[in-house]
């Protein structure tokens, strides 16, 4: 599928050519553990065994790559089996990782919890701070990772200037990409080396399934990737790559929805008084709002709140609101809220990365925007 066409035809036709066999138009689900071999390494379609590869999350890596405007894609199990497999596959003991201070939990609990004991040291920093970015390097640092938009509070990162110090460094640097989506940010244009993805999120969008993914833009750390995905074994599963793909057809139009309906919950969070602060790059006040009206093409469906009230206010308006339902996770259909440093974030508490405890995040669905602003005032009436 040409990078030529525009995004939304990608997102439909890239990796989904109709079952030649009966003409669906949708490709089926391979629901298959093993493919019969025509004589001992004689693969048919050189698929060997669903751990390897099948065909369903093969359409789906295409689709993947297609949309990142990357060279290759791995589907994995989880976001976190994506980041594992990306990490190990790159970095040995006594190696450096610079990493944002604003990013989700687990990814800084794979860094410290998971690869630290095995040798790996991690620092965080500001990347909003070039200077301190450029302090921070060390002849060992191989990896800089950044978010952007940042989870929860919505940091913006220039990645082009901190692609231009890693490549400086003879680093890589690795960019998640999942609050954005390829709809409205793709890293590589701007000279990531590798993007991450929680397909959960926004690829998925329907929070029914899990998943994650690595694109890569060149050939570099295809091999090496690509031999933990097959040695560790996290790979998604044929229906939840099945559904991943569904997912990502309906993207550019789920992310014009959820942008819109999230720019004006900002816009009628920063009139009332009960919010002190909204962490959305939308809003002209956001530090990072010049970055990314450069880097985006729309500001996304994320934003976090400040109440002016402390924690007591932030956990309450969190159990207090209708649409937006109480959980975990993010980028789907409906309208969640959550209270990152109890939740999503509980495992950067009592660290220098922990989440202020007034805060709430949203993850704004594609209802109506009348109606979830109503269910959000009438939310600050209970606390």
């Amino acid at each position: 599928m040409s990078n030529e066409q525009h995004f939304d035809t990608r997102a439909i036709h890239a990796g989904q050519a109709f079952d030649p066999t009966t003409g669906a138009i949708i490709p089926p689900i391979y629901q298959t553990s093993t493919f019969v071999q025509d004589g001992i390494g004689g693969f048919r379609g050189g698929y060997e065994y669903n751990r390897a590869g099948n065909p369903t999350r093969t359409a789906l890596e295409t689709q993947l790559a297609a949309l990142e405007g990357g060279a290759h894609a791995r589907s994995f199990a989880s976001g976190l089996a994506a980041e594992d497999a990306l990490l190990r596959g790159t970095l040995g003991p006594g190696d450096h990782v610079i990493l944002g201070n604003d990013v989700y939990g687990g990814t800084y609990r794979l860094l410290t919890s998971v690869l630290g004991p095995w040798g790996v040291e991690t620092t965080t920093l500001e990347l909003s701070d070039l200077d301190a970015v450029r302090a921070g390097i060390r002849p060992t640092t191989r990896i800089v990772w950044a978010e952007t938009p940042s989870n929860p509070l919505l940091k913006i990162t220039d990645i082009p200037a901190l692609a231009e110090i890693a490549h400086g460094a003879g680093a890589l640097l690795v960019v998640d990409n999942t609050f954005a989506s390829p709809a409205l940010q793709r890293p590589f244009e701007l000279g990531a080396d590798a993007v991450v993805h929680s397909t959960t999120k926004y690829l998925g969008g329907h929070s029914d399934v899990l998943g994650g993914a690595v694109v890569l833009r060149d050939d570099t750390l295809l091999e090496a990737l690509s031999f933990q995905q097959f040695a560790v074994g996290a790979v998604s599963a044929p229906l939840d790559a099945w559904l991943t793909s569904r997912g990502i057809k309906t993207l550019a139009v789920r992310m014009q929805r959820h942008s819109e309906n999230a720019q004006a919950i900002a816009e009628w969070a920063a009139r009332r008084p009960e919010i002190e602060t909204v962490y959305y790059p939308g809003l002209a006040s956001h530090p990072g709002h010049e970055i990314a009206a450069k880097q985006m093409t729309a500001f996304g469906g994320m934003l976090a709140l400040g109440l002016a009230g402390g924690p007591a206010a932030a956990r309450a308006y969190a159990e207090s609101t209708r649409l937006f339902q109480l959980a975990e996770s993010l980028g789907g259909v409906e309208s969640l809220i959550g209270y990152p440093p109890e939740m999503t974030h509980a495992s950067l508490r009592g660290t220098a990365l922990a989440v202020p405890e007034n805060v709430v995040r949203l993850s704004v669905g594609i209802e109506d925007a009348g109606d979830l602003i109503a269910d959000l005032e009438e939310a600050l009436g209970r606390i």
